[in-house]
């Protein structure tokens, strides 16, 4: 995918998409249903008709023919035949989630000319990278239950501003220090005497709704503070260098993947900040997410994000197009390498695949830092890696102990794991597929981006010789046949946890996929859905 390169039609896209992941996953044994003749590779629907399939996917051996134009029904047909029993609830949830996926991109695509005029500084990047979709997952676009209303006013790829809201919060329920961006009581239409018993909480104004079911929290009438949504959706800037992360009661990339905050989850985050800041490496940023409360409710709770200095792009915005034609990448790269996008991907990936393997090889950690919890730190001299968000974080305990450093106490137990080949998952799945792969492919012909990942991954592992975690890693990557993938729509909408087992719908495999290292594919299919010319 180069600059805008055009995708005929919203719902053959999303379909196409669709069929793909089902397909990928092998849902419902569909993998069983392709066939090989003198026409080629085909998908044969359970209605008869044969899909072409063509090779040249990151991530599996087969996608949809561009040519073909299916329709949403169709696919959701196919779903709906293949599916066992037992998860009809799944299905109709993903059905719900296809359509909200097709009318979001279709509301998008009638805002589209508005959105450049409204695009703040403070979240300009953070605005352009919700035009592109995620790399794996088809139906990121959809937020469970929102009105048009709704994702207008508050969806990042719409460019909005809204003011928070704040509920008082009885203080012997609060677990963490006062927020300190709050306003005054009777700023948000309080009394003031409840500041002797109460502390104020931002809230979304999604989530309003359900914190005013909670008997004990009282949800001021006045709005307060300007805030404009990141690319999380339920992260706001609050200004340049603050953002805020609070509960959305929504769910994105699966029915399951609910949006709220548990509690502990900040303070497992802030421990595997600390935990990281034990492991430092040259040119790598963490913000600064220690200041942060809850009041042990899924939807009353805060962190207060701090950014460094300098010019903050997240990985997720590279491809997205500009305004004024070309990428963000191309942009970048004029600016700072004479327009070599690839030199501009090469010094983000020696850094990511620097930091990523020390982390994999001397402390036995990995990081589900995908391309949205990333991001490069221009400045004057060279690009920086900017780390945030690092609950989903993987450590082992014993390489912990043996690089001297004290395994922390999270919350979470799935935080922590003795299988090396757990944290090779996560890296292979998030650090390679997502954060690596997924920009480099979008921006440059396959056959150069597979070179450019090669050689930054095999220039991170060579110091490492034959220590037993490297010979690992450069087993489950550039000496591996094929490539672990997630299972994203079976374990986070299609099938429930007491079937699949999964401890985490995030970190659920099952997939595999070519290892394009080795093979580079012929072509990639774009991430961004644009308007029929």
């Amino acid at each position: 995918m180069r600059g805008r390169t055009a995708v005929i039609g919203r719902e053959p896209y999303l379909a196409a998409r669709v069929l793909d992941a089902l397909l990928r996953e092998d849902y419902g044994g569909l993998a069983g249903r392709v066939t090989r003749s003198k026409d080629g590779v085909a998908l044969v629907l359970p209605g008869g008709r044969r899909v072409r399939l063509v090779a040249g996917s990151l991530f599996q051996d087969f996608v949809v023919a561009p040519e073909e134009s299916l329709r949403l029904e169709e696919v959701l047909g196919t779903l709906r035949e293949i599916a066992a029993p037992a998860d009809a609830p799944g299905v109709e949830a993903f059905v719900r989630e296809c359509h909200e996926a097709l009318h979001a991109l279709d509301l998008h695509d009638r805002h589209r000319e508005d959105v450049p005029a409204r695009l703040d500084p403070s979240v300009r990047y953070e605005t352009l990278a919700a035009s592109v979709d995620h790399p794996v997952y088809p139906t990121a676009r959809a937020r469970s239950g929102l009105t048009d209303e709704e994702l207008t006013a508050y969806a990042p790829e719409f460019a909005p501003s809204f003011e928070l809201r704040w509920a008082a919060v009885p203080r012997d329920r609060v677990t963490g220090p006062a927020m300190p961006l709050a306003p005054g009581f009777a700023q948000v239409g309080l009394a003031e005497g409840l500041a002797e018993t109460h502390t104020l909480f931002p809230v979304h104004p999604l989530t309003v709704p359900a914190v005013r079911e909670i008997p004990w929290a009282v949800v001021g009438p006045v709005p307060y503070a300007t805030v404009r949504p990141t690319l999380s959706m339920r992260t706001v800037a609050a200004g340049e260098r603050t953002q805020l992360k609070l509960p959305l009661a929504t769910s994105t990339l699966g029915l399951r993947n609910r949006r709220s905050i548990k509690p502990g989850t900040l303070a497992d985050g802030a421990r595997a900040e600390l935990l990281l800041r034990a492991m430092p490496y040259p040119g790598v940023l963490l913000a600064d997410e220690q200041t942060h409360a809850h009041a042990g409710h899924e939807y009353l709770g805060w962190l207060v994000r701090r950014l460094p200095p300098g010019e903050i792009v997240p990985v997720a915005a590279l491809l997205a197009p500009l305004p004024g034609g070309g990428t963000v990448a191309e942009a970048l790269a004029e600016r700072r390498c004479g327009g070599d996008v690839e030199r501009l991907l090469g010094d983000y990936l020696r850094l990511l695949f620097g930091y990523g393997v020390r982390l994999f090889v001397r402390y036995g950690t990995a990081l589900e830092a995908h391309q949205q919890n990333l991001a490069l730190v221009l400045g004057d001299g060279p690009p920086g890696l900017l780390v945030k968000d690092n609950d989903g974080l993987l450590a082992c305990p014993d390489r912990l102990r043996a690089a001297g450093l004290a395994v922390p106490g999270f919350t979470d137990g799935r935080m922590l794991t003795d299988d090396p080949h757990a944290l090779a998952d996560v890296f292979v799945t998030i650090t390679l597929h997502l954060a690596a792969a997924a920009p480099a492919f979008g921006a440059l012909p396959p056959a150069r981006a597979a070179r450019l990942l090669r050689d930054r991954l095999a220039e991170a592992l060579e110091p490492y010789g034959e220590d037993p975690m490297a010979r690992l890693l450069r087993a489950r990557t550039l000496d591996a046949a094929r490539l672990v993938g997630k299972s994203m729509v079976t374990a986070g909408t299609l099938v429930d946890k007491a079937r699949t087992g999964a401890r985490d719908v995030n970190k659920f495999y099952g997939t595999s996929g070519p290892n394009y290292l080795r093979q580079p594919p012929a072509a990639i299919r774009p991430l961004i859905q644009q308007r029929t010319p």
